[in-house]
Parts: C-alpha cells; sequence; structure tokens
C-alpha cells in the first residue's frame, strides 16, 4: 500500500483487481471527474435525497459506512455528519477530487481501490452503498457480491443501477437506441473532444428538454412530465446538467438491467427485505443482509 497527500487528506493506494474493470472507463472517469469536482451544499442535498429517498437514517447513522465507486465523493458527503466512520474508495483519479471535497470531514478515509479489490475484510460494514458504479463494470453481478461480501450480517446495501427502460414506453426506448448508438461514438474522442461534444449535447438537447418540461409545470400539466424526456433535470443546476452529459454520452463502458433482473441480482447476492424507489432515478435499490 502506497499513500498521497491531497491537503491535509491522506490516499491510501491499493492494487486494483484487473479481472473485472474496463480501464478505458476508469480513465474516462478519473478525467470526467477531475473537470467536474466541485458540487454545492445544496448540489449535493437535492442529488443525495433522491437516492437515499428508500434509507432511513438509522440505518447509516453512527455506523461504519463504506462507499464503493466514491468519484468525487458527493455521497460520502452527504451523509458524513451522521455516520461514524467512513471509507470512500474508487479505482481512478478521483479519489484526487474526492479528498479535496472531504478534506474537513475528519471521519472520512479516501482509498484508491477498486470494487473488485475492496481492502476490509469481509462482513465488517453496518451500510455499503453505491451509487451509479457497478453498471460500469464487466461483471456487475459479481462485483455486487464483492461489496455485498463486505456488509455484516444484518447490515445494508444501497445501490443505483442504469435501467433499462423497462418502465418506459416505445418512445424513450426508440430515443435511448439512437442515443447509445451516438454514445458508443462519442466516449472514442480524446477527453477534451469529448467534453467539449458532450457540452454541446447538455446545452442543445438537455436545455431545450427541461424548458420544455418547466413550461408544462408552470401550466399545470406537470402530470405529462413523465412522457418527456430529460425532465427529470427540471430544477438542477447547470453543472449538474453538463456533468451527466458527460457521464452520458462519454463513458466507454455502460450496461443496463430491469427492475426485475436487479432484484434476483440481489437475492442472489444474499439480500432480503429489497426496497425500489418509485422515483427517479432508476433504478435505487436497498436490501438487508441475511
Amino acid at each position: 500500500m502506497k499513500t498521497r497527500l491531497i491537503g491535509k487528506k491522506a490516499i491510501n493506494v491499493f492494487a486494483c483487481d484487473t479481472g473485472n474493470v474496463d480501464q478505458k472507463t476508469i480513465q474516462s472517469f478519473g478525467d470526467e471527474w477531475k473537470s467536474f469536482s466541485k458540487f454545492s451544499d445544496h448540489e449535493i442535498k437535492v442529488a443525495g435525497d433522491q437516492y437515499f429517498d428508500i434509507v432511513p437514517a438509522n440505518i447509516y447513522s453512527g455506523k461504519y459506512v463504506l462507499d464503493v465507486g466514491c468519484g468525487t465523493g458527493r455521497w460520502s458527503k452527504y451523509i458524513s455528519q451522521m455516520a461514524g466512520e467512513l471509507e470512500a474508495i474508487d479505482p481512478s483519479e478521483a479519489v484526487i477530487s474526492a479528498a479535496a471535497l472531504l478534506q474537513d470531514n475528519e471521519n472520512v478515509r479516501v482509498s484508491q481501490a477498486s470494487a473488485g479489490n475492496i481492502p476490509f475484510p469481509d462482513d465488517t460494514f453496518d451500510f455499503v452503498l453505491s451509487l451509479g458504479v457497478l453498471h460500469h463494470i464487466p461483471d456487475t453481478r459479481r462485483a455486487m457480491q464483492k461489496c455485498i461480501d463486505k456488509v455484516k450480517p444484518g447490515g445494508h446495501f444501497l445501490v443505483y443501477l442504469y435501467y433499462s427502460l423497462d418502465n418506459r414506453g416505445i418512445l424513450f426506448r426508440s430515443l435511448f437506441c439512437l442515443s447509445n448508438f451516438v454514445r458508443k461514438i462519442i466516449s472514442l474522442l480524446p477527453f477534451k473532444f469529448k467534453k467539449l461534444i458532450c457540452d454541446l449535447i447538455a446545452f442543445t438537447i438537455y436545455l431545450p428538454f427541461i424548458f420544455m418540461s418547466r413550461i408544462l409545470e408552470i401550466i399545470g400539466f406537470g402530470k405529462w412530465l413523465k412522457y418527456v424526456p430529460l425532465s427529470y433535470y427540471v430544477g438542477k443546476s447547470l453543472n449538474i446538467i453538463r456533468n451527466d452529459a458527460l457521464d452520458r454520452f462519454g463513458t466507454p463502458l455502460e450496461q443496463r438491467f430491469s427492475r426485475n433482473e436487479i432484484h434476483k441480482m440481489l437475492v442472489d447476492c444474499g439480500l432480503t427485505e429489497i426496497v425500489f424507489s418509485e422515483k427517479e432515478p432508476y433504478w435505487h435499490a436497498i436490501g438487508k443482509k441475511n
């Protein structure tokens, strides 16, 4: 193990599992999180409230927590004031951004490590979370098992995996097929060109749909928002919109799963009492380890 120092926060560096990673995706996220490394307290709270809507605070309050694929450390920051001790790990250079964001959170430690080689014993943590990460790993089911292995019996695991639009109609699915084809091309570009194109997408595609959704909301047709692509971003900051456009179109590897597929994976990995959120982002779910 090596140690890197970012400000007053030390980063422990461990060997990454090379058998279940996509190096191009790790590099892409390292570049992405260095470009979008700053989030306001309001942005973190708004996003955190959406992912933690199914998580009772007593599950992590005063408890030992592991954040797998922490990125910039937003989720660790979100729960750090209530958690006891918290370990945040990521295989990419995003750990530099996470260490900077979490400088003043003395109860949070940052490590550079992969989901396939989590540097803590099994049955250690009261609560493990992995939000928007495991679908970027070649064998998602295997990586999920590695995460759940670290949960104590009676502890909980929170996960967010990209959905396969299983609760959407043909229009959404058709648009996804088109956007996925575009993603495969854009993700091959050097980062500076990739970021430029994704910014153009944010301004020319995301913002018009968001504006349309906002108008529908204002004139009293809010119930129709679920039929409008990207209506999820109403009220989100431009920083979040640009970041998510890059995340969506710039990532080399992504997989998508139906609610039933995610449920089966969680059960197969040893979880019970599984609860899915009925709200976006789809799908995020929590379960308890036997």
